[in-house]
């Protein structure tokens, strides 16, 4: 535990703590040397040929060279996290942009332009990490704030809700999401029959299911998602005063999302392809960045809302207690060794700091236990704070001593405290008011293993979240809902999912029951098995915006767009809304039948990317397909550049063709003369007064993410 210290002695300019922890971590790293030696420091002689009696004879168990390369090759990988273990992180700041000292007296909430040190984890709920990144899944949005009072651990996930109330459900929860263990089937994947069969029997589970039904689950890239930290915590001022908070972090680029089956094609040819994405854009000086906002309510006003703030199934609308935007987190550093960093950062959510405390969330207190106790395990022992990526930016002072995999060597005879030996500070504390200060709760009540009668309604949530949904949002939740029972075997399980959605709303039970092979939804089924619970009361809202992802914008920036093109190309306007796309801040890169050059119809040479078959249309946002007679039929031809061009049609990204390049969408019945263009498809000629027009409209497009209001019609077209 740190020790105390004052107010004064904390303060630095802005950005100086982002710096020392810099300088920290390169204390740590460790380059390539002009000679290969042991980890003694002793000079191989030879690093192809172990020691043998003779030449062709058998090897020497005295080859201490050679065991010792063997023995740190057998444990060089740790227990994986059991959830959460497939992830990718990066380093970065947090920047303060509105004081929150009225609420907390937490350091780093203080100073408007103070820049804490972070590194944040992104992960997926369910797989291995041997898994692909683009499944659906809950992901896993972790915040590690080097504050100079000490750690903070923001432990949330891209979901606001979560499945169970009480953490003495978290693990079967967690064992029916994994793969069955008399096969150790599926992976990475909540579509199988234990997962449907523990949910189908837990109502309190519904709102969380809708949210993992919908295109949330799915996100285009860590970039553009969301991250709630799920529990209601405290903040508290220093004064003691306390205010229920909920955090929010809001992408600068918009949440946007893979519609499934682009989602399950880019599994099979990048299952990096978020952990790439975050990579990339990092090294390319594209910085993610996100809002953070709170949520603050006085605990006076709390039993008011009508939602009990201590239920991790419920959240908190914005529509009834609205986002205050405080800092800004920007991430700019990749990791220099991801097993180093992003493998054996332990986050925690009982690590909080001076002014940060936690609620009676009968989840959140069962975390606190269960995260520590998982990295004892996990990073094999009670030191893994040392580690450099878990160690703090503040003074760490105590007595605690010993144990596997210490790395700080302790000065001095004394392994107690209180003691007049060491410092003689340490003589006695006791009752002092710096440091962490515990918020004076009072409690009443006798022991009781028994849930509060304010968790009961499990449904209303949900439907709040249905009745928000734009048409092709609830289409996809159908479908989402549709796909999963459909892979379950028992239809049992199947009948009691759409008993228990039928409490949702009738309408979409309906319509997930149509194909299952079941019978209609029974809401008195649903009512009555264990665990279901009559709603209490009268929803305060009957829809929230804020809950949709429709229209939720954030510019083209970072957008990959795919420029189709084969031999006889016209450049002209190609050029110009090339240029227009660099300024907006996407990204063009040029996809051809083969890898060289192609030349224009000018004779130009234009450098390839990649081909059709490398790079696939599911890797890019939007397609640009230019002019030219030549270079039309030839793409009409290439059964590949077709599909390409069809596959993006399909996945509703938007689509510019320019001049006779048209042809490839009309050969498919999709566009013709007569009518109007389908949505967010741009058809254009090469004559120069439109080309800046075009270029604006092709933005315009690809701002708005996808058109999915063709998502169920093209599908015939295919």
């Amino acid at each position: 535990m740190a020790s105390s210290r004052s107010d004064g002695s904390r303060k630095s300019k802005a950005g100086d703590a982002v710096a020392q922890r810099q300088k920290q971590l390169e204390s740590f790293t460790q380059g390539p040397e002009a000679q290969l030696t042991t980890d003694d420091g002793v000079l191989l002689p030879d690093n192809h040929n172990s020691l043998k009696a003779g030449l062709r004879g058998p090897t020497l168990l005295q080859d201490f060279l050679l065991r010792e390369k063997l023995s740190h090759f057998d444990h060089e990988r740790i227990p994986e996290r059991v959830i959460f273990a497939r992830g990718a992180g990066a380093h970065g700041y947090f920047e303060l942009t509105r004081p929150l000292v009225e609420y907390t007296r937490a350091d780093f909430l203080q100073e408007v332009g103070g820049r804490t040190p972070v590194f944040v984890r992104f992960s997926n709920m369910m797989g291995a990490q041997g898994s692909a990144d683009t499944v659906r899944d809950v992901r896993g949005f972790a915040v590690k704030f080097y504050t100079r009072e000490g750690t903070y651990d923001l432990v949330g996930s891209n979901l606001p809700v979560f499945f169970v109330q009480d953490a003495m459900k978290l693990p079967d929860l967690v064992h029916a999401m994994k793969p069955e263990p008399h096969n150790g089937m599926p992976q990475a994947s909540s579509a199988h029959d234990s997962f449907w069969d523990f949910v189908s029997l837990m109502p309190e589970s519904s709102h969380a299911l809708m949210w993992l039904m919908s295109d949330r689950a799915l996100p285009r890239s860590y970039r553009m998602m969301e991250g709630f930290g799920v529990h209601t915590f405290r903040f508290v001022n220093a004064r003691g005063v306390s205010h229920f908070v909920k955090f929010h972090w809001r992408p600068k680029l918009g949440k946007h999302a893979l519609c499934p089956d682009e989602a399950a094609r880019i599994a099979g040819r990048d299952p990096d392809f978020l952990r790439r994405d975050l990579w990339d854009a990092i090294e390319r000086g594209d910085f993610p960045e996100w809002e953070l906002g709170l949520q603050l309510v006085e605990e006076a006003r709390a039993e008011k809302l009508g939602i009990d703030l201590l239920d991790a199934t419920k959240l908190l609308p914005e529509e009834q207690v609205p986002v205050l935007v405080v800092g800004r987190l920007v991430l700019n550093r990749n990791p220099e060794n991801f097993f180093a960093e992003t493998e054996q950062v332990a986050f925690h959510p009982g690590h909080v700091v001076p002014g940060i405390d936690f609620s009676n969330d009968p989840l959140l207190q069962g975390r606190l236990f269960s995260y520590s106790d998982a990295q004892l395990g996990r990073l094999g022992g009670p030191n893994h704070g040392e580690l450099p990526i878990n160690r703090g930016v503040c003074p760490v002072h105590n007595f605690q001593r010993d144990g596997r995999s210490r790395i700080g060597i302790p000065r001095g005879r004394v392994a107690y405290e209180p003691n007049t030996l060491a410092n003689g500070s340490e003589f006695r504390v006791d009752g002092g008011e710096q440091g962490f200060q515990s918020a004076e709760v009072p409690l009443e009540g006798v022991h009781i293993r028994r849930r509060s009668p304010s968790f009961d309604d499990h449904f209303g949530q949900a439907t709040l979240f249905w009745n928000s949904q734009g048409s092709w949002e609830k289409e996809h939740i159908v479908s989402a809902f549709q796909y999963e029972l459909s892979r379950v075997d028992t239809p049992a399980v199947r009948q009691r999912v759409v008993d228990n959605l039928a409490h949702v709303d009738m309408r979409l039970a309906r319509k997930v029951a149509e194909p299952l092979g079941i019978g209609p939804p029974d809401p008195r089924a649903a009512a009555g098995q264990a665990g279901y619970r009559e709603p209490q009361g009268k929803p305060a809202l009957e829809s929230a915006p804020s809950l949709g992802m429709e229209g939720n914008g954030g510019g083209i920036q970072t957008r990959k767009i795919a420029v189709v093109l084969a031999a006889g190309a016209e450049l002209g306007a190609y050029k110009v809304i090339q240029q227009a796309l660099q300024d907006a801040g996407a990204i063009t890169k040029v996809v051809a039948p083969a890898l060289g050059t192609v030349a224009s119809s000018s004779g130009q040479q234009v450098p390839v990317d990649h081909t059709f078959q490398s790079m696939p249309s599911v890797m890019f946002d939007a397609v640009l397909v230019p002019g030219g007679a030549a270079s039309a039929q030839a793409l009409a031809s290439n059964r590949e550049a077709m599909q390409f061009v069809l596959e993006a049609y399909r996945h509703c990204k938007p689509l510019c063709l320019i001049g006779e390049s048209v042809e490839l969408l009309r050969q498919s019945g999709i566009a013709s003369a007569d009518a109007p263009a389908p949505a967010g498809v741009i058809i254009g000629t090469n004559e120069p007064t439109t080309r800046l027009q075009m270029a604006q409209d092709f933005i315009g497009a690809i701002g708005k993410h996808r058109h999915w209001s063709r998502g169920f019609v093209e599908q015939a077209a295919g």
